[in-house]
């Protein structure tokens, strides 16, 4: 999968002192990656919307 047009983006809830963070990418035609923002070379998850959607729903109740 091409990721190479990823825009990432961290959580407004993360600090500003490079904790335990990650970043998604939500502009990519299918998919959102997730990623491990200490290690952007390193592998990326991903997700249809869908599912991304319902996962953002249930952690937010």
């Amino acid at each position: 999968m091409d990721l190479s047009g990823a825009r990432w983006r961290k959580s407004t809830r993360s600090g500003g002192n490079g904790g335990n963070c990650v970043e998604v990418a939500g502009n990519l035609p299918g998919v959102v990656g997730v990623r491990d923002s200490k290690d952007p070379t390193g592998p990326v998850l991903t997700f249809g919307p869908a599912p991304w959607a319902r996962f953002l729903t249930s952690t937010r109740r």
